[in-house]
């Protein structure tokens, strides 16, 4: 059974890296284990370990949902300068997504619900509602 799952990502430079990741998730870690690596639980059972280190080459992206993906994308170009993010979407898929990078190379990405209701339902099952 699985029950709970992490991501990694790695930054050669650790203070620039958690600080744009605090940008990026909007807080401050949950978890500090030691020096030179943090962790956020995202949604329940879900953390995102950010590690000094070599990034991974072509790993990723990894996505976040996010209930209005231009409003979070507006924040972003305020904050660290994203731009020219291009959103996609496809008849047959059920959100609509964008991928960017990390300075140091990581992918990363936001999708979101087209369907509203169909988001609520999720939110609700994750959260055990």
């Amino acid at each position: 059974m699985i029950f709970e799952m992490t991501i990694q990502i790695r930054v050669p430079d650790f203070i620039k890296g958690l600080e744009w990741y605090q940008l990026l998730l909007g807080k401050r870690p949950d978890f500090i284990p030691h020096e030179g690596f943090v962790e956020w639980e995202l949604i329940p059972g879900c953390w995102l370990q950010l590690a000094e280190g070599t990034p991974a080459n072509g790993s990723g992206p990894f996505r976040l949902g996010v209930p209005d993906m231009d409003l979070v994308l507006e924040r972003l170009n305020n904050e660290l300068c994203l731009t020219n993010i291009e959103i996609h979407k496809r008849d047959e898929v059920p959100v609509k997504w964008c991928t960017f990078s990390d300075p140091w190379g990581n992918h990363v990405g936001l999708f979101e619900y087209l369907n509203k209701k169909e988001e609520t339902e999720r939110i609700d099952e994750i959260l055990g509602k």
